[in-house]
């Protein structure tokens, strides 16, 4: 009949480790939650991100109407 093998010091660190991993990742979710929930609200509905971009053909970026200038001279 074979033994049954004890728990060893590698299974018993690997258990440690991923207890703490799972600690410190309950601990940044809870800053997360307060993050956002102290977090100023939005003004609007409008995305920050995409606030003052206009739909259609947008300018040419300086650096860009510089290079055409060159060629053109």
């Amino acid at each position: 009949m074979p033994k049954t093998s004890r728990p060893t010091s590698n299974k018993r660190a690997r258990e440690k480790a991923q207890a703490e991993r799972k600690k410190e990742k309950e601990q940044r979710r809870a800053e997360a939650r307060e993050r956002k929930a102290n977090a100023p609200a939005r003004s609007g509905d409008e995305d920050p991100d995409l606030a003052g971009m206009v739909a259609g053909p947008q300018p040419k970026p300086d650096w860009l109407e510089d290079i055409d200038e060159e060629t053109e001279s």
